[in-house]
């Protein structure tokens, strides 16, 4: 992993890369197929405009996320991609048991040669009554979470104690290398989590939760250096939709800005058109939302995003966002890019 080490506000924009992660959204009247179809083609775009990663999440039991199996999805994006890193953000590892994601992660990594990421996450993806569908138990699951992180690491390579669940099973038989392994969150826990391991660290800004300070900061002054990272890498998951101007930007960005109201108050809602979005009758709650999300202008998202790496000196910034139409999403990346690069 390549790493930046400068936290001087004057060169932070210059040399800091932008990734993108994508939950595969069912839009209105569409189908888990064109969701997924629609992530591949953003995969692809994002590939070609430079972006260091793309990322997708795990979900299940959500009628409007199609991203339920990573790994499933990752081969499909790799095999599609020519240069981009491809991974997860995340793996929700209380669903799953430690040898089943480092089997299916390293088959990627010996596919896909250094190109594969391993986001964890800690909490389940989905409620409690799918989640104990897995076969594990919730609860318990998170408990042993430390334990279970340790003995992926160790099965991938990053073996960090004498003995351990890689002294007796192999992932893959005769590995040349090993993805790259990444700890999300969007709480204390994890930052300090993955400070004490020294391993990168996922922040979900774009969760709205008001710990990205907090957490950025624990992360950073906790880091210890590791076998895989001698200083720290923070990447900021960030929600940003640009336009060409501050009403395209508003018109485009309602679905999300209502599907994610649906998700605060539970009442969930379809990805729906703008012109469906304007005329809901929760439109304007969801435009009067409280929300860290950069939506407008490009002169304006690319500011927010300047003003977000001098705040929590991150590493990389990781685009997400929810349009109906994926080309709006091209759009925005296309001029989140232009501006960015724009700004060394």
């Amino acid at each position: 992993m390549t790493i930046v080490n400068s936290r001087s506000p004057t060169t932070l924009v210059a040399v800091i890369p932008l990734s993108v992660l994508d939950l595969s959204v069912v839009r209105d009247g569409g189908t888990s197929a064109d969701a997924l179809a629609d992530t591949t083609r953003l995969a692809q775009h994002a590939d070609q405009l430079g972006f260091a990663r793309f990322w997708v999440a795990e979900h299940h039991n959500m009628t409007t996320v199609a991203s339920t199996t990573p790994s499933v999805l990752i081969a499909h994006l790799a095999a599609e991609t020519d240069r981009i890193r491809v991974g997860s953000g995340g793996v929700m590892l209380p669903n799953h048991s430690p040898l089943a994601i480092a089997e299916q992660f390293a088959l990627l990594e010996a596919l896909h040669h250094n190109r594969i990421d391993l986001g964890i996450g800690r909490a389940p993806g989905t409620d409690p009554m799918t989640a104990s569908a897995f076969g594990r138990h919730p609860h318990e699951s998170v408990d042993k979470f430390p334990q279970d992180l340790i003995d992926l690491m160790g099965m991938l390579g990053d073996r960090r104690r004498d003995d351990g669940m890689w002294t007796r099973i192999r992932a893959t038989p005769v590995a040349t290398s090993s993805p790259t392994i990444a700890l999300l969150g969007s709480s204390a826990y994890s930052a300090q989590l993955a400070a004490l391991l020294g391993l990168p660290f996922a922040y979900a800004h774009h969760f709205d939760t008001g710990a990205t300070d907090i957490a950025s900061r624990l992360y950073l002054d906790a880091f210890e250096p590791s076998p895989v990272l001698d200083q720290p890498h923070l990447i900021v998951g960030v929600g940003a939709l640009a336009a060409e101007t501050e009403q395209e930007a508003a018109r485009i960005g309602l679905p999300g800005r209502i599907l994610r109201l649906g998700i605060r108050t539970n009442r969930r809602h379809p990805l729906l058109t703008p012109e469906a979005a304007a005329a809901h009758p929760d439109a304007q709650s969801a435009r009067s939302m409280a929300s860290e999300q950069l939506i407008g202008s490009v002169e304006r998202v690319v500011e927010g995003l300047r003003r977000l790496v001098e705040r929590t000196h991150a590493n990389e910034l990781m685009l997400t966002a929810a349009t109906y139409d994926v080309d709006d999403k091209f759009r925005s990346l296309d001029l989140i890019n232009a501006a960015w690069a724009g700004c060394q």
